[in-house]
């Protein structure tokens, strides 16, 4: 949003930020894919439960989710939120410099970290394949990056009447972004961490 509406090449930034996460999530995909696609594959017969690594994952992951929801109630400063200095940058920066933040912010948050470890252990545990895996996993960044792409595509299909309507949704956003993070952070935050409870438990019980 804060990219799209820059005064000064808003879209072109937008798209080479979001350009900057898709390639840094298809990297981490290719490198850690076949370790953990060795991993499910060895422990593949052993007992009737999930894969011990992704519920392990999934229950930091939802551990991190809690944490987060706990100092949004609190007023806390989230250390996986953007610095400050990113998102002011990020407004005033050029398109090669938003695409350097793209590169850069999925490396330095822990919780995209997890999730996307998540991602692909949950996907290598399937025993897909490889086509299906990797159509699998290019989902998941879909689906991941969908709420940055939707306003992407509006802009581009409706380039006038956009900029009013993004504008209206971005200070809906700013306004409200509190009770939204705490809501969706405890919500996936105790999905997850009963999923990945279940899941080790079903270890030791089989």
């Amino acid at each position: 949003m804060l990219l799209l509406n820059s005064p000064k090449q808003g879209l072109l930034k937008a798209v080479t930020y979001v350009t900057g996460m898709t390639i840094t999530r298809l990297l981490q995909g290719l490198i850690f894919s076949w370790v953990l696609a060795g991993s499910a594959a060895s422990t593949e017969g052993s007992s009737g439960g999930k894969n011990p690594i992704v519920s392990t994952l999934l229950l930091v992951l939802g551990i991190l989710l809690l944490i987060a929801a706990y100092k949004k109630w609190r007023k806390e400063e989230d250390p996986d939120d953007p610095p400050g200095k990113w998102l002011t940058l990020l407004d005033s920066s050029t398109p090669l410099k938003a695409l350097g933040i793209g590169l850069g912010l999925p490396l330095i948050a822990a919780k995209l970290w997890v999730f996307t470890l998540s991602a692909l252990a949950t996907i290598a545990a399937a025993q897909l394949g490889q086509p299906a895996s990797t159509i699998a996993y290019l989902l998941f960044i879909l689906l991941a990056e969908s709420l940055l792409l939707l306003p992407i595509v509006f802009r581009i299909l409706m380039p006038t009447r956009s900029q009013s309507v993004l504008a209206e949704f971005s200070a809906w956003l700013t306004r409200n972004s509190r009770p939204i993070t705490i809501a969706v952070s405890l919500v996936f935050g105790l999905l997850f961490l009963h999923s990945g409870i279940s899941g080790l438990l079903s270890q030791k019980i089989s």
